[in-house]
């Protein structure tokens, strides 16, 4: 990354989320995604969240990849959502960590390959303040440790703005990974914070730790702001 290069004085908004519905908090993307590419809103946006839990299909299909019945995933009270993120499908659920940075990368001179390593990155230094040493896998994308998938990255750009993001695994349920290839990936185990250190972390604190590194990183200044505020600006009733 190369943080030098952009301009710090732009506005970045960080927002923290009660526990979301994902089709809820994918249209909030799209209406700061809106508004931002119609120029009523100048300001990046963070949003930090968790869902209740759900599996969401990238650009590159996934369904193929769930290995459990319809009616299974109906009796655990599991939607599915297709979306237009990059990747395949992946789970959310309580105690993971998502963050979806809805920023400007052509305002920001961020290339989007910089742009995506800077979120692995991100992951990288929060699971670090727990003592968890994770990496990159030069031969898939995300957040590993000992060969376990910790952390998954898939994002959108339209119009030169991004949306969609990160996803960590802190607190996760990680038994309805076992349901699906996670990222298309067959035989991949998923890991946790709480897996690894066999013990729970607070969430609060890992959300403030990535919003740390996520500006550290990508070179930005953040500000937290309400939910009612950014409703206001982007001129959405809640």
């Amino acid at each position: 990354m190369a943080p030098e290069k952009n301009n710090n004085k732009m506005p970045c908004w960080w927002i923290d989320l009660p526990e979301t519905d994902y089709q809820k908090a994918l249209d909030l993307q799209l209406a700061v995604v809106n508004a931002k590419t119609a120029g009523r809103l100048d300001a990046d946006v963070i949003l930090c969240v968790e869902h209740p839990r759900v599996f969401t299909l990238g650009r590159r299909g996934g369904r193929e990849n769930l290995c459990v019945t319809d009616d299974f995933l109906v009796e655990k009270g599991v939607s599915v959502v297709p979306t237009d993120r990059g990747g395949n499908i992946t789970y959310h659920g309580p105690g993971q960590l998502v963050a979806y940075p809805i920023i400007d990368l052509n305002r920001r001179r961020l290339k989007v390959v910089e742009f995506v390593s800077g979120l692995e990155q991100a992951m990288i230094l929060t699971a670090g303040h727990w003592g968890i040493d994770a990496g990159t896998n030069p031969a898939n994308r995300g957040v590993w440790l000992n060969g376990d998938k910790l952390g998954s990255v898939g994002i959108t750009v339209r119009r030169g703005v991004s949306f969609h993001g990160l996803a960590l695994n802190v607190n996760t349920d990680m038994e309805p990974f076992s349901w699906i290839n996670p990222c298309g990936l067959d035989q991949v185990r998923m890991t946790s914070f709480e897996r690894h250190l066999n013990a729970p972390v607070p969430i609060a604190e890992a959300r403030q730790e990535m919003a740390a590194h996520l500006a550290d990183v990508l070179g930005i200044s953040l500000t937290t702001v309400s939910l009612e505020k950014l409703y206001a600006e982007i001129e959405l009733g809640d």
